[in-house]
């Protein structure tokens, strides 16, 4: 073997390394935004029950989660204001839901780039005995700073048995590369009742 191709093997063989490294290197944490693990900010409002918290994620990052008329917005940022300016405070279901309670951060190294929630969607033509609405579940990949914050990804839950794993893979590949002012929110697999209730205007 020549020099010249010694040079070669090595040159690629440090990038397959690198490249493994990488993948390796991606992986999910987690984090609460429970009331009793959050601060709330001000006192719920008695004409409407409105509420606002501030909960801690990774890296410096918060959640703000803003819940007004049985619906809820959850968006990140560095503090509260900037949390509240992002696009996804501005996304609000038409059909009441709330979000879980548990968020999962998508991480290359210890940097997150995007965040995993699941959403309960409520169908008014589902009641329970009681004729309360029955609800829906749904995934959402949220991407995270640098740039905007906004939703990237909509997964139904039941209608897809695999739906956490194909909400991690849509974080990996279309999180960092969504352009939030351009790009449309992907629905990824199967679509279900929840996608249905999500995207009706």
């Amino acid at each position: 073997m020549t020099r010249i191709n010694r040079i070669g093997l090595a040159v690629l063989m440090t990038c397959v390394s690198l490249n493994s490294a990488i993948a390796q290197s991606m992986g999910s944490s987690y984090t609460s935004t429970a009331p009793k693990d959050c601060r709330q900010i001000g006192k719920p409002s008695e004409l409407d029950g409105s509420t606002m918290r501030v909960c801690p994620g990774k890296d410096g990052l918060v959640v703000l989660i803003a819940e007004d008329d049985l619906r809820e917005v959850v968006s990140v940022g560095r503090n509260r204001k900037a949390a509240a300016e992002e696009p996804a405070a501005k996304v609000w279901f038409a059909p009441f839901n709330s979000s879980e309670r548990t968020v999962e951060w998508r991480s290359a190294g210890s940097k997150p780039f995007a965040m995993i929630q699941r959403w309960h969607i409520a169908d008014n033509n589902d009641p329970d005995k009681q004729g309360r609405p029955n609800t829906k579940a749904m995934l959402v990949v949220t991407r995270l700073p640098p740039g905007p914050v906004c939703h990237v990804a909509y997964i139904d839950a039941v209608a897809n048995p695999t739906a956490n794993e194909r909400a991690r893979k849509a974080a990996d590949e279309l999180a960092r590369g969504f352009t939030c002012d351009k790009d449309e929110v992907k629905i990824v697999g199967n679509r279900g009742r929840a996608i249905e209730l999500a995207t009706m205007r």
